[in-house]
C-alpha cells in the first residue's frame, strides 16, 4: 500500500505541475515569436482589410492571403491563395501559427446560391487540411450568432457548419459568433443605409420585428485581436454584441432619427425571405445574393445569452449610435472605388432626363382630360385604367428621385405602356381608322406625338441609368 502511494506521489505531483504550468500558459500574453506567423484569410474584404491594419499597428507582422498578387507593406507579406486548391494552401500556410479564417461565400448568382453550402464546406474542409499538414497550432473563426434550438436558414445552418468543421481537427480554434456588425463598406450597414436613406415609407417584412444586438466592426476586431493575445480563449466559443438590444425596425428608425428624417413602416406578413432579397436588390445597392444571406439572419433573434467574453477581453463597447455615427463618417472620408468606371456626367444627364420626361408624361396625360372632347375617357373602366397609370407614375418619379433601380425598372414599364398607347390613339393619321377609341381632336393628336417622344426619351433613359447606377451608388454620399 505504502509502495504504491509512492508509486502515485510523483504522478501526482506530475499532474500538478502540468496543470500549473496550463494555468500560467492561460494567464500569459501572446507574443509573436517570429515574424508572419499570423495569417488572415479575407484579408481583402470587410473584416479582414480592418484586422490587417490592426495587427500591424499593433506591431505584429501578419500575412494576409489573397487570389491575387498583391504589393506588400510594412510589416505585411500578401501570399497568393485559392481556398479551392490545397498546394497554394499548403504553401500559404507554411510557419503559420495562428490563423484567421474569415471567408464566407455569400455572393454570386443564381448557381452559386444554390451550391454555396458545398463550396463553404470543401473551403473549410481544405483549409483544415493545409492547416494539419503545416502545424498550425490556432485558428480564429468568425461565423454568426445563431440560436441552435431553432430551425436555422440555409446560409445560417453553412456558417455553423463552417466552424464545426474547422473544430473537427487537432488545431484549437476560437470561435466567435457575431449579431449584425456595423461598418463602413459592411452589408448590414449599406442595406440599412440605403433603405432609410431613400425610402419615407418602408413596406417590411415580419423580420423587421426580431431582435438583434448589433456591434460594431472595430469592436469586432478587437474581440479577434483579443482572442488570440488571451490564451484563456483557446478552444471556446463566443457570441459577440454591442450594448444594446433592438429589433431592425428599431435599428431603422433609429438611423432615421440620427438622419432627422421621419420613417413610416408598414409590415406585411407574407414577404418572403426572398423576395425581400430582391426588393432590397431593387431598392438599394446591395445585391439580392448578398442580402438574402444578411435576411436569412434576421428571421430569428440574434442576441448575446452568454456574455463571458466580456470579462475575458473587457473593451468599452460602442453604441448603436456611436457606431452608425462612425460608419457614416468614414464613407463620407473615403468612398470605395467605382467598380466600372462609367462617365459620370452621361449618369446626370440622363437622371435629369428620365426626370423631366416622367414629369412631362405625367403633366401631358394630366392636360389629356382638359382638351379631349371624346366622352368614353370619363367611363368608369378608362377612369380606373387612368389611376392606375397615374400611381405608377407617381411612384417611379419618387424612386427616381431617391436614384433607386427599382424606380427606373418602373419608369421602364410604365413608359414602355404608354408609347404604344399614344401611339394607337393616333393610328388614324396614317391608316385613316382607330383603334382605342374614335379619332381624337387636333389638339389631342398633337399631344400624343409630343408625349410619344417623351415616352421615347424615357426608355431610353430609364435603361441607361438602370445599368450605370450600380457603378455610382456605392459611393459614401448620394450619387
Amino acid at each position: 500500500m505504502r509502495q504504491n502511494r509512492l508509486n502515485n506521489e510523483p504522478k501526482q505531483q506530475a499532474s500538478q505541475m502540468d496543470k500549473s504550468m496550463s494555468q500560467k500558459a492561460q494567464t500569459t500574453q501572446f507574443t509573436q515569436t517570429s515574424p508572419y506567423n499570423i495569417l488572415v484569410t479575407g484579408a481583402t474584404g470587410f473584416i479582414g482589410s480592418r484586422l490587417v491594419l490592426s495587427l500591424i499597428n499593433r506591431g505584429y507582422s501578419v500575412k494576409a492571403l489573397s487570389r491575387n498578387i498583391r504589393d506588400d507593406g510594412n510589416n505585411l507579406k500578401f501570399v497568393k491563395g485559392d481556398l479551392f486548391s490545397q498546394n497554394e494552401l499548403e504553401a500559404a500556410l507554411e510557419g503559420i501559427e495562428i490563423a484567421y479564417y474569415l471567408v464566407h461565400s455569400m455572393e454570386g448568382d443564381k448557381n452559386h446560391w444554390r451550391e454555396f453550402a458545398s463550396r463553404e464546406r470543401t473551403q473549410a474542409q481544405n483549409f483544415l487540411k493545409a492547416a494539419t499538414k503545416a502545424g498550425v497550432k490556432r485558428i480564429i473563426y468568425l461565423g454568426g450568432l445563431v440560436n441552435e434550438s431553432l430551425e436555422l436558414s440555409p446560409h445560417m445552418k453553412s456558417r455553423k457548419e463552417v466552424g464545426d468543421i474547422l473544430s473537427s481537427g487537432n488545431i484549437s480554434v476560437t470561435q466567435l459568433r457575431a449579431s449584425l456588425i456595423i461598418g463602413a463598406g459592411g452589408g448590414s450597414y449599406a442595406m440599412l443605409r440605403y433603405l432609410v436613406e431613400r425610402l419615407r415609407i418602408m413596406v417590411c417584412p415580419r423580420w423587421v420585428k426580431s431582435m438583434a444586438q448589433p456591434i460594431a466592426v472595430d469592436d469586432v476586431v478587437e474581440y479577434l485581436i483579443g482572442c488570440m493575445e488571451k490564451p484563456v480563449t483557446v478552444g471556446k466559443t463566443f457570441d459577440i454584441g454591442g450594448r444594446e438590444k433592438l429589433t431592425y425596425e428599431e435599428l431603422m428608425r433609429l438611423y432615421a432619427a440620427y438622419l432627422n428624417k421621419n420613417l413610416f413602416v408598414i409590415q406585411i406578413p407574407f414577404l418572403s425571405t426572398r423576395l425581400s432579397s430582391y426588393w432590397v436588390d431593387l431598392v438599394t445597392p446591395v445585391k439580392a445574393s448578398l442580402a438574402r444571406p444578411l435576411i436569412d439572419s434576421l428571421v430569428h433573434d440574434t442576441v448575446v445569452h452568454d456574455g463571458s467574453i466580456r470579462s475575458m477581453i473587457p473593451i468599452p463597447l460602442k453604441s448603436v449610435r456611436e457606431a452608425v455615427h462612425i460608419a457614416t463618417e468614414e464613407m463620407k472620408l473615403n468612398p470605395p472605388p467605382e467598380e466600372v468606371k462609367e462617365n459620370r456626367t452621361s449618369f446626370i444627364l440622363n437622371q435629369k432626363l428620365l426626370m423631366i420626361s416622367l414629369l412631362a408624361m405625367a403633366s401631358i396625360g394630366t392636360t389629356h382630360y382638359l382638351v379631349d372632347d371624346r366622352t368614353d375617357v370619363y367611363q368608369i373602366g378608362w377612369i380606373v385604367v387612368s389611376g392606375l397609370w397615374f400611381i405608377a407614375l407617381l411612384s417611379s418619379i419618387i424612386f427616381v428621385n431617391n436614384k433607386t433601380r427599382l424606380g427606373y425598372l418602373i419608369a421602364g414599364v410604365v413608359s414602355w405602356v404608354t408609347l404604344p398607347f399614344w401611339l394607337f390613339d393616333n393610328y388614324y393619321v396614317v391608316f385613316n381608322d382607330s383603334i382605342i377609341a374614335r379619332p381624337p381632336n387636333l389638339e389631342m393628336t398633337i399631344l400624343n406625338f409630343v408625349g410619344v417622344v417623351f415616352a421615347s426619351l424615357a426608355i431610353a433613359a430609364s435603361h441607361n441609368v438602370f445599368h450605370k447606377i450600380q457603378s455610382k451608388q456605392f459611393r459614401g454620399r448620394p450619387v
